[in-house]
């Protein structure tokens, strides 16, 4: 996927979440297994165009940073770690990423931001990253994200926590409330991308990924 081709000696930084909420998965992929994919791509073509490239690991806090290089033994670093490195926390906090790359990098760079952005408050930071960067947010979902099916009593791993809890699934009250925190969130990143000036796409694990993003870049080249 050629990205920019009309600029040169670009800096792309790939932002991964890389929280415990990214390993709900029901279809044959997990969501970090489809974010690395996406990332990949996402950095190989920033080798094909001869730009650095940087990456950012977070969870609750940064816990992985890589300056932005060239050359094809730096994207491959960037794979290795993107597919093997595993997080000291299970929680998520996309404002503090945020404000760690506004930070770090001081020149204008195109931001490519992977999570399920199942978190809130980061409109403002995201608001200030914008201001400096060409910032994209990338919701990675599964179409099972939405609602819990009812299978009774259940436990679940709360990925954020780390604690197993004992759902009542058979609860109207339940479901209805899990639906609608989740598409409080959905709503919450569009809108939080929107008033930003920032792109966003949503991308499903069991669908292609790579229409969604020509798609996108076609739209963002002819603006």
């Amino acid at each position: 996927v050629k990205v920019f081709e009309d600029e040169r000696e670009l800096t792309m930084m790939l932002m991964v979440d890389i929280s415990g909420s990214e390993f709900f998965g029901t279809t044959q992929q997990f969501k970090r297994d489809t974010i690395t994919e996406i990332a990949a791509t996402l950095a190989f073509s920033a080798t094909q165009n001869n730009d650095k490239v940087g990456l950012l690991l977070f969870s609750d806090n940064v816990e992985l940073f890589i300056p932005p290089k060239k050359g094809k033994s730096h994207v491959l670093r960037i794979i290795r770690e993107l597919i093997e490195f595993q997080p000291k926390s299970t929680k998520t906090n996309i404002s503090e990423a945020l404000k760690f790359l506004s930070g770090v990098i001081k020149k204008k760079a195109i931001v490519f931001m992977l999570s399920d952005f199942m978190d809130e408050n980061y409109e403002q930071t995201l608001k200030i990253a914008g201001k400096k960067h060409d910032v994209t947010g990338i919701r990675v979902y599964d179409k099972h994200d939405v609602s819990i099916p009812n299978l009774g009593m259940v436990p679940m791993l709360d990925a954020e926590t780390g604690k197993t809890l004992l759902v009542n699934t058979a609860s109207k009250s339940v479901r209805n409330g899990y639906e609608a925190y989740y598409l409080k969130t959905v709503d919450y990143f569009e809108k939080s991308f929107s008033h930003s000036g920032s792109g966003a796409i949503s991308a499903r694990i069991d669908e292609s990924y790579v229409k969604k993003l020509l798609g996108y870049f076609k739209h963002k080249g002819a603006r």
